[in-house]
């Protein structure tokens, strides 16, 4: 399997070259230079495997040359009952309406990135062991990935992770259980602004190719292919425990700011899962859903970036959306780099409400967006209906796949975090909190480790220089 960049100005490259890579040599994003195809008969064959098992048969193709026996020991190792709370790993929780719950968030950080990150550290560390080579991880979040990653990587051989984090703006729970770790290997580094600043700040030491050289720097956000890769995974897995037979269609509404999660989603599709159609959510930073409806991609200054009650979508600038753009064009490298290089820089925004492409592409894909007093009715709505307590951001997934739900054809919503991640939107909603597991039940009141920087890139190469 050989890699490529959206914008088409970097040699082709081995799953082996990236899995340490963020950004391409050309500022663009890896994809894999043809998606593997899984035929039905495939499908049906995987149907009982175990979830690692069943990760083996996904990955492979994606990660090859990598030994075989590795991979599948690095997964069973990975995906165990012990990390993630059952044998089965993912869970279905069917509620009213027609639709189904997709429960990723069994993981160390109540979170979906968990399923993902779980492997990196892993990956990473082999990756590392075999190379000799250390690693500075940087990363941004905007709640749950700081937390998923840093857990993933805390004593890891070989790895510092420095994390970006918007000052102020993640839920006490999210801010807690990123800065209460005190691990040497570990750099939590608030950012005064948005999160789309902290991004920018990662994407801006990326580009810098000499420093990114010498202080080895990689990624860990969903800009990293790897990522991406893991979480494919659980859409075979969902789509497969909800189906009878292989080839049954099957709806899926994915909560998605940075679109990283619904990305994951459209690969499953392209390499040949039978998901009929992508419904993405949005919170009311709806730049993604605007798009969607319009073929206008306009992203938002930092003042037009609003602060809301499901946090960890608070962005505005989508990193894995221009993988999906690559796609959607045909996998047209010079255009995908006219528009995000030359058009977003001139006029802010680009348009291809007139593509045929774009056209084509609304029949498999679709969105809504949500608001704060329509999360907290729907999750009152669901708690009093089903017995379930949601989060904030899985409230989104479920009132925009109300909206596109059909007879006849299942919807999965794919879960973000546990609800006991937020309390006090949860106790605003129903009035009470949900049930925290013991671990974190006194989280807030640890002592906090991190430091406070403005948005500046020297600043923040500087801090690397001194604590790499």
């Amino acid at each position: 399997m050989h890699y490529i960049s959206t914008r088409g100005q970097a040699p082709a490259a081995s799953f082996a070259d990236i899995v340490l890579e963020g950004l391409a040599p050309d500022g663009g994003l890896y994809l894999p230079q043809e998606y593997p195809q899984l035929s039905l008969a495939q499908l049906q064959r995987m149907k009982p495997l175990a979830y690692a098992d069943l990760a083996f048969e996904v990955l492979r193709p994606l990660v090859a040359p990598m030994p075989e026996s590795v991979l599948r020991d690095m997964l069973r190792s990975t995906y165990t009952a012990e990390t993630f709370g059952s044998e089965q790993i993912i869970r279905l929780q069917p509620l009213q309406g027609g639709l189904c719950l997709l429960g990723v968030s069994q993981g160390p950080t109540l979170a979906f990135k968990d399923m993902a990150m779980q492997w990196l550290g892993r990956l990473f560390e082999h990756a590392l062991a075999a190379s000799g080579e250390q690693l500075n991880i940087l990363g941004a979040t905007s709640g749950d990935t700081g937390s998923a990653a840093e857990y993933a990587m805390r004593g890891r051989r070989g790895v510092r992770v420095f994390m970006l984090s918007p000052f102020g703006r993640m839920s006490p729970f999210q801010t807690a259980q990123m800065y209460s770790l005190d691990e040497p290997n570990i750099h939590n580094i608030a950012v005064q602004d948005v999160f789309d600043a902290c991004q920018d700040l990662v994407k801006a030491v990326s580009a810098d190719l000499e420093f990114k050289r010498r202080w080895r720097i990689g990624t860990i956000n969903s800009i990293n292919w790897a990522r991406i890769a893991a979480q494919v995974v659980y859409y075979f897995a969902g789509y497969l425990r909800s189906v009878r037979t292989p080839g049954e269609a099957l709806d899926v509404t994915v909560p998605s700011g940075n679109f990283g999660n619904i990305l994951a989603a459209h690969v499953a599709r392209a390499m040949g899962l039978p998901l009929r159609r992508l419904v993405l959510a949005t919170n009311e930073n709806d730049v993604l859903d605007e798009f969607l409806r319009t073929g206008v991609y306009r992203p938002r200054s930092t003042e037009q970036t609003r602060q809301t009650s499901s946090p960890s979508m608070d962005i505005s600038k989508a990193s894995n959306f221009e993988r999906f753009v690559f796609d959607m064009l045909g996998r047209d490298a010079a255009r995908t780099r006219q528009l995000f290089e030359q058009d977003l820089s001139a006029a802010g925004s680009f348009d291809l409400s007139r593509e045929a492409a774009f056209a084509r592409m609304r029949d498999g894909m679709v969105s809504g967006s949500s608001d704060h007093a329509l999360r907290l009715r729907t999750i009152r709505e669901v708690w009093e209906g089903s017995g379930v307590i949601i989060d904030p951001h899985t409230a989104d997934g479920v009132a925009v796949g109300r909206r596109h739900v059909e007879p006849g054809v299942p919807m999965l919503v794919v879960e973000t975090a546990l609800p006991a991640k937020f309390d006090a939107t949860i106790r605003e909603a129903i009035g009470r909190a949900a049930e925290r597991p013991p671990a974190a039940r006194d989280l807030e009141s640890r002592a906090q480790h991190f430091v406070v920087m403005p948005p500046d890139v020297q600043a923040l190469k500087a801090y690397i220089a001194e604590h790499a």
